[in-house]
């Protein structure tokens, strides 16, 4: 739930929930009901447990037909477009794994600070889970991971400790105490004049993710199938069995 956080008057939104902090209905759900009640202020997002976020709730994923995939994927895309263009600063404090829609909740904040655990992993493994990106969450990691290490990211599919995770741009900064050094890099933020912020925020990030009809309709013919199709999803009764 979010908390308010006293050091800098921020608001807490904490990524709890089964299957490592899985992305769900109800926990995406919640994030976007605690970010609009966050009202524009500086928001802390954080994780409860030993992970940020494993991504998606493959559990529920399992279960969706077309149409509930489409609407489940439309909750994600929209997730991300509240966070990216939250107008307040929102700094990501990741003190477990972030993959897959966990890393890319990760990158729709302002900044994210990561612990200092060679076993935590962050990645983008959608490729190798052989699954597509929706078209906003493409736009994204797009505009996000450094032009030097896209396809790297994107392509490789791989998940990398915290030192990789910075050198491609995942992460800005690696610390022992990861919390302590969001809630001080967000009150910097938080020091900035607010219109100043938001009107800056608003001019890098304006239409950034709002693809084109064309390619939304792209996605829904030919992408948004594969989520449905037998084939991805014995691949997660696989992975769900696996655990």
């Amino acid at each position: 739930m979010a908390q308010p956080a006293d050091s800098n008057h921020a608001t807490e939104i904490v990524l709890s929930g089964p299957g490592k902090n899985a992305l769900g209905t109800a926990l995406m759900t919640r994030v976007r009901e605690e970010l609009l009640r966050a009202n524009g202020g500086p928001v802390l997002l954080r994780d409860k447990g030993d992970a940020f976020s494993a991504g998606l709730d493959l559990e529920e994923v399992a279960g969706l037909n077309a149409e509930g995939m489409r609407h489940f994927l439309g909750l994600l895309e929209d997730l991300v477009l509240d966070l990216y263009t939250y107008p307040g600063p929102v700094v990501a404090s990741i003190n477990g794994h972030a993959i897959a829609g966990g890393c890319v909740l990760a990158l729709a904040c302002d900044e994210r600070i990561v612990a200092a655990n060679p076993k935590l992993r962050m990645g983008l493994n959608e490729v190798a889970l052989g699954v597509r990106y929706p078209s906003r969450v493409m736009a994204l990691v797009r505009d996000r991971v450094p032009r030097r290490a896209l396809e790297r990211v994107v392509f490789g599919a791989e998940l990398h400790p915290p030192e990789r995770a910075r050198e491609l741009g995942l992460v800005d900064e690696i610390s022992a105490e990861p919390e302590a050094e969001a809630r001080a890099r967000l009150a910097v933020l938080a020091r900035h004049s607010a219109d100043a912020y938001q009107a800056a925020k608003r001019a890098l990030r304006a239409d950034v993710l709002g693809p084109t009809r064309e390619a939304q309709a792209r996605f829904e013919h030919d992408d948004l199938p594969v989520w449905a199709s037998e084939r991805v999803k014995a691949q997660i009764s696989a992975i769900l069995g696996s655990k």
